[in-house]
């Protein structure tokens, strides 16, 4: 455990300085003065990045940088979010994306200044320097990722000219994930979870696809095309096999693909294509993966995969879900 005292003035002094922009000088009314927005607005903004609002409007809490951001996110009205429901909207998602980057940041900024400090004798100064080079290398590296998707995603973007766009989007979840978490110490989940999400990415990147989000268990992702999503879901199930070699605890996977129009918000996927692609997931047998009718469809005819009819399913949500397992043809 690190020590506080001197080492947590040292830290602080660098959070104030390299993180909230220098010290706390403004009330909310100051915000809301100097930014030129409405006092209340600017408290929405705040609240939905996920930060704590004021005790009172006169309580010191602000800095230059929350001046900053609160006219950025005004400035956009060319972005489509000039209207406040959309510009808290925008806020909402980003703090909720931001706020577990930084959670696993912090972490591991933790982890090197006691790392640091154990090597430097306990000096509050191995601390402080710590934490200066972790922030400085972390803000360097976020801001390459941050601009290598932004690429990607302007492109997906401006192909599909608007909101909704015709995409592939599928589910991929461990069999049986909560019975044989009650059985794992948290290394052995931690190297369980990381392995499938490492894995999955690898796939789901190599064929085009792009993951939506992992909600421990389960992987959404989505494609430009059935085809592109067809052979992620094959090789999803290829790479897990592989993996339980060297971690036997490791789960088969089963996956739901769907393709149709889909309502894109905020970086997330919505619509029946969504839904649809989840009870897939759900009712799939481990090892296999099933498609909805617009994705068999579009996979008609493929000369490197076979398409079988299954009886429909009554689902959550759906009287009769029709379901093709999709498999690799098989070669003479």
């Amino acid at each position: 455990m690190i020590e506080s005292g001197g080492l947590t003035e040292a830290v602080d002094a660098v959070v104030e300085r390299s993180l909230l922009g220098g010290p706390r000088r403004y009330t909310r009314a100051q915000v809301a003065e100097l930014s030129g927005v409405p006092a209340d607005r600017a408290r929405k903004l705040w609240v939905a990045l996920g930060f704590p609002a004021a005790a009172s409007d006169d309580e010191v809490a602000f800095t230059d940088n929350d001046v900053a951001a609160i006219r950025a996110f005004t400035s956009l009205d060319q972005a489509s979010i000039a209207n406040e429901q959309n510009q808290i909207g925008a806020a909402r998602t980003l703090g909720q994306a931001m706020a577990r980057l930084a959670e696993w940041q912090a972490d591991l900024i933790t982890r090197e200044i006691g790392g640091r400090i154990a090597a430097g004798a306990g000096r509050p100064e191995a601390g402080r320097e710590a934490t200066e080079q972790a922030i400085a290398v972390l803000a360097e590296l976020q801001d390459y990722a941050w601009q290598r998707h932004m690429a990607a995603a302007l492109t997906r973007s401006l192909a599909s000219g608007g909101a909704t766009r015709h995409l592939l989007v599928g589910f991929a979840d461990m069999v049986g994930y909560t019975r044989l978490s009650r059985h794992l110490d948290p290394d052995e989940l931690t190297e369980l979870l990381e392995t499938f999400e490492s894995a999955t990415t690898e796939v789901i990147t190599a064929h085009g696809g792009w993951v939506i989000k992992n909600v421990g268990d389960e992987v959404m992702f989505a494609a430009e095309d059935a085809h592109a999503g067809a052979r992620i879901g094959l090789d999803l199930n290829t790479a897990i096999t592989r993996a339980a070699q060297t971690i036997p605890e490791m789960p088969q996977i089963r996956v739901g693909l769907a393709y149709g129009p889909v309502l894109t918000r905020f970086g997330d996927l919505y619509g029946t294509v969504v839904n649809v692609a989840a009870r897939l997931t759900g009712v799939a047998r481990p090892g296999t993966v099933l498609v909805d009718d617009g994705a068999a469809a579009e996979l008609d005819g493929d000369d490197e995969l076979t398409i079988r009819r299954l009886r429909s399913v009554r689902v959550k949500g759906f009287s009769r879900l029709r379901s093709h397992l999709v498999r690799e043809r098989k070669r003479r």
